[in-house]
């Protein structure tokens, strides 16, 4: 039996509803959103220019450029603390972890900026692109919040191993605190993870037992 078509549709293929006026206008406000992502495109672009401030100094100190070793001692001292007077090793590592935690808030803010207007403003037809990033394949609200949540305990990492290298510097109860607060990032992680997979498994509970 040969399906017969109607405006190039097949005849059993479910007509799209029109959308009402009110309904359309609510849905086009999603595109109000589109200046704070652009907003986080420029706080990029700052994340970018401190980095390559941070480390051109760092390569200047090494290399002996006094104002580059001064700007190098004032962003690793600590307050309260004795001011180091010379690049050392543990200057050195300061200086690259404080690199590195600019490297994952930039990530942090790819993921939100890439992720956030997938899954919110509008698609954007990446299906087939080589660089198309792996996650967002499969992005939704749910997946969105479990990346987000990780990354975010990826730089507390950071900060509380630049507390940990620094700990003669710090009092007992400034480092309780930040090792609480990071384990309260973990374990909210960890209970965002698991109701995404509670919430993943009904759907697929669901929908075995309509398919039957």
């Amino acid at each position: 039996m040969e399906i017969k078509e109607i405006n190039n549709e097949p005849a059993n293929y479910p007509r799209r509803k029109p959308i009402q006026p009110l309904a359309y206008f609510i849905f086009t406000t999603r595109w109000l959103q589109l200046p704070l992502y652009l907003g986080l495109i420029l706080a990029q672009c700052v994340y970018v220019y401190h980095f390559w401030v941070e480390l051109t100094d760092l390569i200047g100190a090494v290399m002996g450029n006094q104002a580059a070793l001064q700007h190098i001692l004032d962003a690793v001292a600590i307050e309260g603390a004795a001011r180091p007077t010379k690049i050392s090793e543990t200057t050195i590592m300061l200086v690259v972890l404080g690199l590195i935690d600019v490297v994952m808030i930039s990530n942090l803010l790819i993921m939100v900026i890439i992720g956030g207007y997938e899954t919110f403003v509008s698609r954007m037809n990446l299906e087939g692109h080589p660089d198309q990033p792996e996650w967002l394949s499969h992005v939704n609200a749910s997946v969105l919040k479990v990346k987000l949540a990780t990354a975010i305990i990826g730089i507390s990492s950071i900060h509380l191993l630049k507390t940990f290298i620094n700990a003669n510097s710090y009092d007992e109860k400034t480092i309780i605190a930040q090792t609480g607060i990071h384990v309260v990032f973990l374990l909210s992680a960890i209970a965002i993870a698991y109701s995404d997979r509670l919430m993943s498994g009904t759907s697929a509970h669901s929908e075995a037992q309509e398919s039957h």
